[in-house]
């Protein structure tokens, strides 16, 4: 049998994932995961980071990282797992987060023995201990540093694709070069997430892709290269601590030999540059054509999709990456969404069950009654404090509640995705709430477009071995298209079509100036 086997591994917040794919049959052949706080215990991580006793800081161990590779491998061997036919490896990993290596690290990774653990060989290259994660909020001063320099929010969106944010890894460099400015010096690479575990693969400092790049307002979003103004005002010689940046598509060596003594893989196996989860994602959704976006409805809510031209929020409410197509992936991320209901749905004492039949009674358009759920701080629209705000709604009425959480959710993400400049053809829906398809009718209904519901938990770990075989294909002088890698893989995983129903998307139609109306007034309020 004719097999052409790709790797993916993603490293989240709380685990180590991977998936083998076979494209020639366009199937998964096995998934396998390390779960961070189950299986590693011994870093005392809850979630898969450390707990802090102030909040905004969340830090977590990367040589937690470094040993879950090695248990991963040890997993995937002891399932069967054809590693020695895998053609290359894509890696996928956490946005944002930063790792910061001493001088050490270089030969450490050159030379590893694979008669040793990695941890082992692995634990002394660390200039700081505990890598900032993208939950990191704690650095609300840089961005404003940075921001300033750059001519402000303008200036920042302008130059880097997004206005500074916390979780950015730029504002985070900067608090560490301030608070520990020994460290600093001692830093000779900073690595983030998914380049620091790519380093591992091939035994040396891997660049960064521009997807990955493209969040950490240090990266010129349309010269994809090094934004100068930036690097000065987040930290000193800091352009000498970064590795360079390469198109997503970039073969960056083999792997190591520590891998193909210790587990079995063929010393001619491909790595490709790592990328972060959001670029990667948008490849395991099959979101390589301008049009389809993707709704992934998990703990935050977050909506993408592919552009052409480099659209940028003037708001700066959204994010403008580099996608792994080499076009650009706008995106934007609410806070409050599975969590915002589930508060409401605890509020009311509901269960599943009836709060998705109070979605089935009520009526599209709710009679015109409106929520503003910010049960916590919301990131789109900026509300700096928790509250809610309701509008022709009684709080007695259950049923009315629930539809209107929903309602504004969806909205307000049509509201403002507008800079995005996407009329969408199809929603790719994704993420724990989106096996509720009452909650997708009302997507469907307030975007008037089909949504596609898919079985997918692994987006991730599926786009970076899909970017395995389409940077391999190049690698080896063969023009394969996007839609030709992704096409059969994503057609397995819709479970179900939702069409918009023809008078509701009329309602939201003229509901939507309503709710633009609402929201401006609770954000004067604020």
């Amino acid at each position: 049998m004719v097999e052409n086997l790709f790797l993916g591994l993603d490293c989240s917040t709380q685990s180590l994932s991977a998936i083998l794919i076979d494209t020639v049959s366009k199937s998964v052949i096995l998934e396998e995961s390390v779960n961070f706080e189950r299986d590693l215990p011994q870093y005392k991580t809850h979630k898969g980071f450390l707990q802090n006793a102030d909040p905004l800081l969340v830090h977590s161990p990367p040589l937690l990282w470094v040993e879950a590779l090695d248990l991963l491998c040890q997993r995937l061997v002891k399932k069967g797992a054809p590693l020695s036919k895998v053609k290359a490896i894509g890696g996928s990993a956490q946005q944002h987060g930063s790792v910061y290596l001493n001088a050490t690290a270089e030969k450490s990774l050159q030379t590893l023995d694979p008669k040793k653990p990695l941890q082992e060989q692995l634990k002394n290259i660390f200039s700081q201990k505990t890598a900032p994660i993208w939950m990191d909020s704690s650095t609300s001063k840089e961005c404003e540093e940075i921001r300033r320099a750059l001519g402000g929010v303008k200036g920042a969106i302008k130059a880097t694709g997004s206005n500074t944010f916390e979780r950015f890894t730029g504002p985070q460099i900067r608090k560490f070069y301030k608070t520990n400015p020994n460290a600093y010096e001692d830093t000779a690479h900073i690595a983030l997430v998914s380049s620091f575990m790519t380093s591992i693969l091939i035994g040396k400092i891997a660049p960064i892709d521009f997807g990955d790049g493209s969040g950490m307002n240090l990266m010129d979003i349309q010269k994809k290269s090094w934004h100068a103004v930036s690097l000065e005002a987040t930290a000193p010689d800091l352009a000498s601590k970064l590795p360079p940046l390469v198109a997503s598509s970039t073969i960056v060596g083999t792997i190591h030999p520590y891998f193909t003594v210790r587990y079995g893989f063929s010393p001619k196996t491909q790595v490709l540059v790592g990328s972060g989860d959001n670029p990667n994602s948008l490849i395991g959704l099959g979101l390589v054509e301008e049009g389809m976006v993707g709704l992934s409805l998990g703990t935050s809510f977050t909506y993408f999709g592919s552009v052409r031209g480099c659209h940028l929020d003037s708001k700066g409410e959204g994010h403008l990456f580099v996608s792994p197509t080499g076009d650009y992936m706008p995106l934007l991320c609410f806070h409050n969404g599975a969590l915002a209901i589930e508060a409401l749905r605890h509020h009311y004492h509901l269960d599943w069950e009836g709060f998705l039949y109070a979605l089935k009674v009520t009526p599209p358009g709710n009679h015109g009654a409106i929520l503003l759920p910010y049960f916590e701080p919301e990131i789109v629209p900026l509300v700096k404090e928790r509250g809610l705000r309701r509008f022709d709604l009684d709080p007695t009425d259950v049923k009315a509640n629930c539809r209107a959480i929903i309602e504004a959710q969806m909205l307000s993400t049509k509201l403002h995705s507008l800079w995005m400049h996407i009329k969408p053809t199809f929603i790719y829906a994704t993420g724990g709430v989106s096996i509720h398809t009452p909650i997708l009718q009302i997507a469907s209904d307030v975007f008037n477009c089909p949504v596609l519901q898919l079985s997918v938990s692994k987006s991730s770990a599926l786009g970076a071995a899909l970017r395995a075989a389409h940077g391999y294909a190049l690698h080896e002088g063969e023009e394969l298209s996007w839609q030709a890698i992704t096409s059969g893989f994503i057609s397995k995983l819709i479970q179900a079509r939702i069409d918009p129903h023809k008078e509701a998307a009329t309602i939201y139609e003229k509901m939507q100036e309503k709710y633009a109306s609402c929201e401006q007034t609770y954000r004067g309020d604020s």
